[in-house]
């Protein structure tokens, strides 16, 4: 998540001892608080949203909103499937017997002075 070396990290204590000083268990006590308030707060309103759109979403997730997560869940869902099911899948071999057929991904031939 974060790239910090150790040399980074060091200087990163060094100026919190300077800047809090004393106060620094009671400063990073209050962020463990601040963040643990937050986490309750992110659970609550998923779960409100949960409640409120019915038991017709009860498996709704947050996450199935990015963009990326939607892609892939909804676009991309299934392309590892057989594109031949109950067959097998054709070869070049096979196709370089058949005459003008193409063998499954084998790429048709190209004459640059056709275009």
């Amino acid at each position: 998540m974060f790239d910090v070396g150790l040399g980074e990290m060091l200087v990163l204590v060094v100026l919190a001892l300077v800047i809090f000083g004393d106060r620094l268990p009671e400063a990073a006590a209050q962020a463990g608080r601040a963040l643990r308030q937050l986490r309750t707060m992110a659970n609550n309103a998923k779960r409100d949203l949960q409640e409120g759109l019915g038991p017709e979403f009860k498996d709704f997730d947050i996450a199935d909103l990015h963009p990326k997560t939607f892609v892939r869940k909804h676009l991309l869902e299934g392309l590892d499937d057989d594109p031949y099911p109950g067959a097998s899948a054709p070869t070049p071999a096979r196709a370089a017997s058949g005459g003008d057929e193409l063998g499954y991904g084998e790429r048709p031939p190209y004459d640059p002075e056709a275009t």
